[in-house]
Parts: C-alpha cells; structure tokens; sequence
C-alpha cells in the first residue's frame, strides 16, 4: 500500500509536469524543438539559437525554469547550376527543464536532420521534411520529501524513512518528425509559412518505476505523442511595417493549447537590417475535463540587427486568482552566420 501510495505521489507530481511538454511563447525563436522541418530554415550558413523561461518565479519558492540552446547547419545540394535550390540541414539541441519543490527536471539532446525540396525554379515554393532524434534524462529528489515515519517526535522529520523508494533518475529514447511549407513569391513581400510536426511518436515509457520489479504491478506510464500545426504569414501594410499573423496547435492526450495572435514589424531604416517587432498572443486551452478556458496572454518586443535576433516576452495569466506578477518571463537571442536576405523560410518569433 505504501508502494502505490508513494507511486501515485510521484506520477501525480510528473503528470503534471508533463503536460507543460517544452512549450515556448516566442515558439519561432526555438525552431529546432518546434519542427524538426525548421531546421536549416533560415536565411545564412549557420545559426546558433538559445532561448530562457522563467514561469512564477515571484510566487514560488522553487519555480519553472527552462532553457534551450541549439545549432544547425544549411547547405546547397547539388551543382550551382542545377535548375532547382535544394538544401539539406542538420541540428543539434539541448534543452532542459526543472520545476517545483521536488526539482522535478527534464534535461534532453537531441539530434535533427531536414531536407528543403523547392518545388518551383525561381524556388518561390519550399517543402520540408524533417527527423529528430534524440535521448532524455528525466531526475527528482527525494531529499525534499518527507515521510510520517521520519518524525523524531520532538522537533521535526530527521529520522530516515522506511519508505521503497525507486531510483531517482532514468532515460529514454524520443523522436519527432515534421514538415513545413513556404510560399514566398519573388513579385510580393507576402509570405505564408505551414507546418505540422509529431513529438514522441513512439511514445516511450517515462516512469520512474520499473515493470520489470518481480513485486510490481503498476501500469506503465506513457509519454503521449505530441501533434503541433503552425501557420503564420507575412503582408506589408504600408512602407516599412508588416503584419505578421501566427498561431500553433498543440494536441497531447486530453490537453490543448492554441496561441493565436500577430506582430508588427517595423523596418526603423533604409540602409541597414534593423526592425523592431511588437505582438501579442491569447492562449485558450483545454485539460482532462475538457472545458475550454483562457489561460493567458501574452506581449512580445523583438529587434532584429542584422544578423543578431533578440526577443523578450511575457506571460499574463488569467483568472480569479491571477495577477500580472504571476506571470512568465522569456528571452531569447539568434546568431546568423553569412546572413543572407534573399528568402525568408522561418518566422523570426
């Protein structure tokens, strides 16, 4: 009994976590846990991407804190003359996340790979498709937990527990795969960019129990596989400013989130590559009892110089109990390397 209590302890504890699932406000601005089809979608040889979330920190003791950093690589394929502008890619990331008092932490490397098909001559047309792969180590500890049997009766819970606990860290393989189109006509400024990617299609086990364990009979526990689409555009509104309207879905078992809104993006000058963004978002969601709820709103301020992309954003929460100092803080940076401008294939945030 004290088995499956301690079980459903920490499995309550990890579900919860779970479904935050590496989600990120300025999702563009991680592109490699995004869609494995956006890797190498750039414009340059190379970029190096990293990206910082700090969630409740000034209502939580021990709060939510994620980070990611990654780089990939774009080549031409095939010989310069060659009638279509193919390009391959690849990428590597980390990303890593803890939360909470039990610093319940998800640290993962991965590996990705995409191929970017031009479907027309003046490469007007992009189609890409992607793989990830990669190995994850999720970590708890128990140092932070306390047991009734630990209780000195005097002055607090000093005495060793009597508790089975199980190891305190384990691994597991994950994969994802995904594609992305462009439209991106030579004529116009416009631009229209899909996208649609599946995480841990293979839904592998995540328990910290093993079913192995001659004494056990706890149900495995399954990572559920991630379903994401994104859709976003480009228009020009007048000189020198574009809208920028975006959204992405993300379906995980019985919980969904939808972050829909749109940028501004102005062009401050004539001569060199320096804009400012300024957007917002409104996330509804939906968890096990399927009611749909607002859950946030979030603002966003970017500034793109030359080759370098910087961007902040915030999260407001909503709701009876919220206000704007429960929010959650992003930032993220981008280095191009031999920065082109002749095709967008990436939203920048």
């Amino acid at each position: 009994m004290r088995k499956i209590l301690i079980a459903t302890f920490i499995l309550i504890c990890a579900l919860n976590l779970q479904a935050q699932d590496r989600s990120f406000s300025q999702f563009y601005a991680s592109p490699l846990t995004l869609n494995p089809a956006l890797t190498g979608a750039f414009e340059g040889k190379f970029r190096v991407s990293a990206i910082y979330r700090d969630q409740w920190r000034s209502v939580m003791e021990n709060s939510f804190a994620t980070f990611s950093t990654g780089l990939d690589l774009r080549w031409r394929m095939g010989q310069a003359s060659a009638r279509y502008k193919d390009h391959a890619a690849v990428g590597v990331v980390f990303f890593n996340d803890k939360a909470g008092p039990l610093n319940f932490s998800t640290t993962q490397i991965s590996v990705s790979g995409a191929y970017h098909k031009a479907l027309d001559i003046r490469g007007t047309q992009v189609l890409s498709l992607g793989f990830q792969a990669g190995v994850a180590q999720r970590n708890i500890n128990f140092g932070n937990v306390t047991f009734e049997d630990q209780f000195n009766g005097t002055t607090g819970y000093s005495d060793p527990t009597a508790e089975r606990l199980p190891e305190n860290n384990y691994a597991f393989a994950d994969y994802s795969v995904g594609l992305n189109y462009v439209y991106s006509p030579k004529a116009s400024k416009m631009r229209v960019f899909a996208g649609a990617a599946m995480h841990h299609f293979l839904s592998p086990s995540v328990s910290f129990f093993h079913r192995t364990d001659a004494d056990s009979d706890l149900p495995d526990n399954l990572l559920a596989t991630r379903y994401s689409a994104q859709l976003s555009a480009q228009f020009p509104v007048s000189k020198g400013v574009m809208l920028l309207p975006r959204a992405i879905f993300d379906r995980q078992d019985q919980h969904m989130k939808l972050d829909a809104g749109a940028n501004l993006r102005f062009n401050t000058s004539d001569f060199r590559n320096i804009a400012l963004h300024v957007g917002s978002y409104v996330r509804p969601v939906t968890n096990q009892d399927n009611s749909l709820r607002m859950d946030a709103v979030v603002g966003l301020v970017g500034l793109e110089i030359n080759n370098v992309l910087i961007g902040m954003s915030y999260d407001v929460y909503l709701g009876a109990t919220s206000n704007f100092t429960r929010g959650t803080f992003e930032f993220s940076v981008a280095y191009l390397g031999e920065y082109e401008d002749d095709l967008i294939l990436c939203p920048k945030f």
